[in-house]
């Protein structure tokens, strides 16, 4: 790349992950990551690759996704943000864009991703809502579902809470904060960490579903990180639906240049 392209150029994007096999381009496969390096394209004239700060996956969503590429082009933010969302697709937009230091890199950088998990708990079908969330009909107790997050809290091994992972990668993960917020009948499940595993987020959903509907006690939590038991084989546990989460924020220390 010359001189003339060592410009970086950082975007916000919200996207509803329904039709797509997630962020990540993959050949013959309709992605997130296409369709913006496309809108690039057509904007700019410029062939790009873009880094995102998560890997989505499959029908999953995000409010707010950090993605970045290097340019030649140096169009004000605004004229950006309009000119991108002009060739994306309606289910994906440009929230904001801003310039950046050539170093910046969304995904190695990022101090923090914020995960929400929606649950409708309810025994009758909201066809408008489960678009964005996963339907349980047992009564939940989001008070056992509070407790069992708080055993996830700080620095530990998830392998047990993840799906597979590449040879020699690491499975600890420092996860900052929890909450469970009950809403009439809706649920919406947040966590905090430094990074995710795959499919980390839906397998936490899955342990707190099986808690909060009294088929694993809050304890079963601590039990399941060291290993003790393992609710997905006896069958007490699922890997929640990708449709009710959602990358809400990541956070770095000095992006946005005013903060959120």
């Amino acid at each position: 790349m010359n001189e003339l392209t060592e410009h970086k150029a950082a975007l916000v994007v919200e996207y509803d992950g329904t039709r797509y096999h997630g962020f990540q381009d993959q050949p013959e496969l309709g992605t997130v990551q296409f369709e913006i390096e496309s809108a690039i394209q057509r904007l700019t004239s410029e062939k790009v690759r873009v880094r995102a700060a998560g890997r989505t996956d499959s029908g999953v969503h995000a409010k707010g996704q950090v993605v970045a590429f290097s340019t030649g082009n140096m169009l004000p933010s605004p004229k950006l943000i309009s000119g991108l969302n002009h060739f994306l697709p309606e289910d994906i937009a440009v929230k904001e864009a801003y310039h950046t230091d050539s170093g910046f890199d969304p995904r190695r950088h990022a101090l923090s991703r914020l995960y929400e998990y929606a649950i409708i708990n309810s025994r009758s079908r909201s066809p408008l809502r489960e678009r964005y969330a996963v339907r349980v009909r047992e009564k939940l107790d989001d008070f056992a579902m509070r407790k069992a997050l708080k055993y996830l809290e700080g620095v530990h091994d998830f392998a047990n809470l993840s799906g597979p992972v590449l040879p020699g990668m690491s499975t600890i993960r420092n996860i900052w904060s929890t909450s469970v917020q009950r809403k009439d009948d809706t649920l919406k499940v947040r966590v905090e960490a430094n990074a995710f595993l795959p499919n980390q987020m839906r397998r936490i959903a899955g342990l707190l579903v099986a808690v909060g509907s009294k088929r694993v006690p809050a304890e079963g939590a601590l039990e399941t990180l060291q290993g003790t038991i393992d609710p997905w084989s006896t069958g007490v546990a699922r890997t929640m639906a990708p449709q009710g989460l959602c990358l809400m924020q990541v956070n770095y220390k000095d992006f946005p240049p005013d903060g959120y």
